[in-house]
């Protein structure tokens, strides 16, 4: 079965045994570890998707504002190496963050059952 490239690779491809199972695991992993106390959300693998992407668009947000501000909010209290070291840790989890988002939009796709088809 087809999926595409960014398809997370803990997720297997919609239609195969299970695959909403794992789906739904995949997806708490990338929500804070109290949303896994919602019936609701393991009910309604949609619900989490959604919840999921907010949550990831959210911290995408912090991120990006997060790296503009550090240097300013942190100069007084950091040397100027550990600032230089938050920032870098800001450029590497933004991608992290955008590839997750990205992941999080196929998987919601299919749980709406929209079908995957290679492009040539």
């Amino acid at each position: 079965m087809y999926v595409p490239p960014d398809w997370p690779e803990e997720v297997r491809p919609p239609g195969s045994p299970d695959w909403e199972t794992s789906a739904v695991a995949w997806l708490l992993d990338a929500v804070p570890p109290d949303y896994r106390s919602y019936g609701v959300l393991r009910r309604h693998p949609v619900a989490l998707s959604r919840m999921a992407a907010h949550h990831v668009g959210a911290a995408i947000e912090a991120a990006r504002a997060g790296y503009r501000g550090a240097a300013v909010e942190l100069k007084d209290h950091l040397p100027p190496h550990a600032v230089e070291a938050v920032l870098e840790t800001y450029r590497q989890e933004g991608p992290r963050l955008v590839r997750l988002a990205a992941a999080i939009d196929l998987v919601d796709r299919a749980l709406r059952g929209e079908p995957f088809v290679p492009r040539l």
